[in-house]
């Protein structure tokens, strides 16, 4: 089920709300309740779904991480663990506020469609992920809104950070495609790799990268941002995530082998640690 990712959503979605405040209030104790386990019974559920339809090929990949390819589990367990929790996700979605279930629903069924269907074209499904890391930002700017409203629009800060998180989203599934290259190619699974090699693919992984480094300066030079305008507390933090990911991206671009599973869990570190750089940005 991937549990650490839910709590990296619902800290993202914490950040879309407090900023949505302007920093001056974080929301109610019952809507922090429902929107964490809005993130973690949607997050694991899908994970759940995912690794039922992917247990070939995952398989195929050796990927001896995933408790259905040891036999930790049955398939069948993971199929009820998605029938479970997939529908609590949406049912605390909706007691939140209109705005947030319809964001929630049109991301579980996303998520449905890429198990089943999306992932087998990954350069669709590749983006797909990348909105995953970038909406819970979107999520928690509206769980601020009045029960019955419905309204997308959301400042400056919270878009910068989601399209933070998708270009660095982006970047991460790409250096994945390169990791199940070989699985991926025998099952017929059409990702990027396949159609301009892994090496280029590392080179545009870098890319993604490199162009979510660049935004992360954007709110601390830019008045427009007024929270996280010279704010140091936001600056030092993200300046680490943007070191480790300039790293990586150095390495992408001038290896030919790349330890790409050492680089997608660091990258996954990086980016927990910017999240926590623009929290402190906003709560101090």
């Amino acid at each position: 089920m991937r549990l650490e990712h839910g709590f990296m959503i619902f800290i993202a979605i914490l950040i879309g709300a407090i900023i949505a405040e302007e920093g001056q209030n974080i929301p109610g104790l019952k809507n922090l309740v429902l929107t964490f386990f809005t993130a973690l019974f949607l997050e694991a559920s899908t994970f759940a779904l995912n690794d039922y339809y992917d247990l070939e090929i995952d398989k195929e990949n050796r990927r001896t991480d995933r408790p259905l390819v040891r036999g930790d589990i049955s398939p069948k367990t993971a199929l009820y663990l998605f029938y479970i929790f997939f529908p609590l996700g949406l049912l605390c979605s909706f007691f939140v506020n209109y705005s947030c279930f319809i964001i929630a629903v049109i991301t579980a069924l996303l998520a449905i469609l890429y198990d089943v269907k999306m992932k087998k074209i990954k350069l669709v499904g590749n983006f797909y992920i990348a909105y995953v890391m970038a909406i819970p930002f979107v999520f928690g700017g509206v769980t601020v809104l009045e029960y019955d409203a419905i309204s997308f629009q959301i400042q400056p800060a919270i878009f910068i950070i989601a399209l933070i998180a998708f270009l660095a989203g982006s970047g991460r599934e790409i250096m994945k495609d390169v990791q199940d290259f070989r699985g991926d190619f025998k099952k017929g699974v059409k990702s990027l790799p396949r159609y301009i090699g892994t090496r280029k693919s590392n080179m545009i992984a870098a890319l993604f990268f490199i162009l979510a480094v660049s935004l992360s300066f954007l709110p601390y030079f830019l008045e427009e941002f007024d929270i996280y305008y010279l704010n140091s507390y936001y600056f030092y933090p993200v300046l680490i995530t943007d070191v480790i990911l300039l790293g990586i991206s150095i390495h992408l671009i001038i290896r030919k082998n790349p330890p790409l599973k050492f680089y997608r869990k660091t990258s996954l570190v990086a980016i927990f640690i910017g999240l926590l750089a623009f929290l402190l940005g906003v709560i101090i």
